[in-house]
């Protein structure tokens, strides 16, 4: 390796010196500096790169780059000394600083085509942190351009070239995870199956730190031979929205940075055939909710009560006495997940319809479920739920299934209907509980409907 040791280079004749030649690099080591006279300028030879090795100053290496001037449209990971444009005109996506910098590293971001209101660029922090949080960088406003110079490990990569972080950062939460669905300000994730949800940016504001929430658990399934109707899954719920469901709770859930798990419960099977009363449905959990699974349908050899849960399962058919219709909102919340699934008349052949999330059973029909308003998911959004006065429905009992009488109707919000045999099962995600079966063969109970949870929040 050749060494060359000068106290100053000047250029040999006009104001401009080369440094480097295409292809090659040209490094400052640490603490060196690099100036240009008055009147001077210094240029890198085309193709030639720079590269600052560590402490060296004079050449803009803390304070200027390269902008790449083809748009991004996918995640990418940045590396120091360049800009670049992000178009994320069809989707979302990161872009991940670099790893492991070194002190004056610096990357620019910029909105290419003023998109990332909607489509946000999240600038990944890749184990620094920026601004000193171990937190992602969202940006969240159309145009919004800045850039990010790694400082040391306590403040990690501060963004410079705006007085206000907020009037780029967005300043409502940010979260990931399930079928995410855009309703105006707002932001709606449904899941249909276990997942996660994510909140990878917490609101500026502490109040905005909180989401709306429906938790639905899996429905109860049916009796068999003359069974009850099963009971609705737990429905427990809270929004803002205007004509929300009675059984709205009474305020929305505080939540950080961090993960939650989901759990969405599966509805209970129906009794085979053997005289026997349903299996009750299963809990969905999101964060500090949890809605009980709804209670098997009763049977009427066994002289079958309805089992207890969110929504009581219905009585089994009995010769002499009424079979007992088993307790809803069991364990007790408030306000209220659940109804009582209802009881067979002291001298009826006739089995009880399973509880709902709005009123119990009467007779063999399964309880209505309750609503949430359309404006939960949003006008264009799929159809989830049953749709009925005010909203979509949810958490609707099973129908019992009498001798004689005519056979009982699944509550609104899913439930099974008893009529015609076989039973029915309840609708996939909306927690609704599986009808009762008939008197003869085929006499299985219909299995309960799967559960769902949705999130909701301000975004923007």
């Amino acid at each position: 390796m050749s060494e060359i040791k000068v106290n100053k280079i000047s250029q040999r004749s006009g104001t401009a010196i080369t440094l480097g030649n295409s292809g090659t690099d040209f490094q400052l080591p640490s603490g060196a500096e690099l100036v240009a006279q008055s009147g001077s300028t210094i240029t890198i030879a085309a193709g030639a790169t720079i590269t600052n090795s560590g402490t060296a100053t004079g050449f803009g290496a803390t304070g200027a780059v390269n902008w790449d001037t083809t748009p991004k449209t996918t995640g990418f990971t940045a590396v120091s000394g360049n800009g670049y444009f992000c178009n994320t005109t069809s989707a979302a996506f990161t872009v991940t600083l670099p790893l492991s910098p070194s002190a004056g590293a610096i990357v620019a971001i910029a909105d290419y085509n003023g998109t990332a209101g909607t489509n946000n660029i999240t600038v990944g922090r890749n184990s620094s942190n920026i601004n000193g949080s171990a937190s992602n960088f969202i940006i969240a406003i159309n145009y919004a351009s800045i850039s990010f110079v790694y400082v040391d490990a306590t403040a990690g990569w501060r963004s410079v070239d705006t007085s206000d972080t907020s009037s780029v950062i967005n300043p409502f939460l940010s979260a990931t995870g399930g079928t995410i669905l855009t309703c105006g300000n707002f932001k709606t994730h449904v899941f249909t199956g276990p997942g996660t949800f994510t909140v990878t940016q917490t609101a500026v504001s502490p109040a905005n730190n909180v989401v709306e929430y429906l938790v639905i658990a899996g429905g109860g399934g049916g009796g068999s031979l003359q069974g009850g109707g099963g009971g609705a899954g737990g429905f427990r719920t809270y929004t803002a929205l205007p004509a929300a469901s009675p059984l709205n709770g009474p305020a929305a859930l505080p939540v950080s940075a961090t993960a939650y798990p989901i759990t969405v419960g599966g509805g209970g099977p129906g009794s085979p055939g053997n005289p026997d009363r349903g299996t009750n449905g299963n809990p969905s959990i999101f964060s500090t909710i949890t809605s009980a699974g709804g209670g098997g349908g009763g049977t009427y050899p066994s002289n079958g009560p309805g089992l207890t849960g969110g929504s009581g399962g219905g009585g089994g058919s009995r010769d002499v006495g009424g079979g007992t219709g088993g307790a809803g909102n069991t364990p007790p919340v408030s306000p209220s997940q659940g109804n009582d699934g209802a009881s067979t008349g002291p001298t009826s052949f006739g089995a009880g319809g399973g509880g709902g999330a709005a009123v119990g059973g009467p007779g063999s029909k399964g309880g209505d479920g309750s609503f949430v308003p359309t404006g939960f998911f949003g006008p264009t959004a799929p159809s989830y739920g049953e749709t009925g006065p005010g909203g979509r429905y949810f958490s609707g009992g099973g129908g019992g299934r009498p001798a004689s009488a005519p056979p009982g109707a699944g509550g609104l919000g899913g439930g099974g209907d008893s009529s015609p045999t076989p039973a029915k099962e309840a609708i996939v995600n909306t927690g609704g509980g599986g009808a009762g079966g008939g008197e003869s063969a085929p006499c299985a109970g219909g299995s309960g409907g799967s559960g769902i949870v949705v999130i909701r929040y301000q975004y923007q």
